[in-house]
């Protein structure tokens, strides 16, 4: 693991300094629960948690992708994954098959209630967006600086 304490002085910050509500780690896990929230009405309709949403969205980005495929995408690992795809299996929207070239490996494709199921959340983003109060500018830049937060801690924990 890199040294993640700063060098020069006016930069580091000790933990003892910083009130909870300034903690960067809570603002994103905060957030995170808030926008559950909102997903979660929109969701219960579908009858679909959010990792299952999220794992549907993978699929109609790109039908039959590899279990380790989506799992890579969701950041998931396969044990939480698995039974992920089981339940949307058992929901009628996805099937699993072994992969014709390699047997040890998990194909999953949307069926047609998979993919008709797409329509159903069309007005997903306007909602989020909504919900947010802030621009589609503002939302798409937030979502950028995300994931290159996301990209560089997931970096300097390798």
């Amino acid at each position: 693991m890199t040294d993640t304490h700063s060098k020069d002085p006016a930069q580091r910050l000790e933990t003892s300094d910083i009130p909870l509500s300034q903690f960067l780690c809570f603002s994103l896990y905060s957030a995170n629960h808030a926008m559950h929230r909102v997903y979660k009405p929109l969701l219960q309709k579908l009858g679909l948690t959010y990792p299952q949403y999220l794992a549907m969205v993978a699929l109609w980005e790109q039908d039959g992708r590899l279990v380790g495929e989506i799992g890579a995408r969701l950041h998931l690992e396969s044990n939480t994954l698995t039974p992920l795809l089981k339940r949307l299996e058992s929901l009628g929207f996805v099937t699993r098959v072994r992969d014709d070239k390699d047997e040890r490996q998990v194909r999953i494709r949307l069926t047609g209630s998979g993919k008709e199921l797409k329509r159903e959340t069309t007005d997903f983003a306007s909602c989020i967006l909504a919900a947010s109060g802030i621009s589609l500018d503002e939302l798409r830049d937030l979502q950028a600086r995300i994931a290159a937060l996301r990209d560089n801690l997931l970096q300097a924990a390798a």
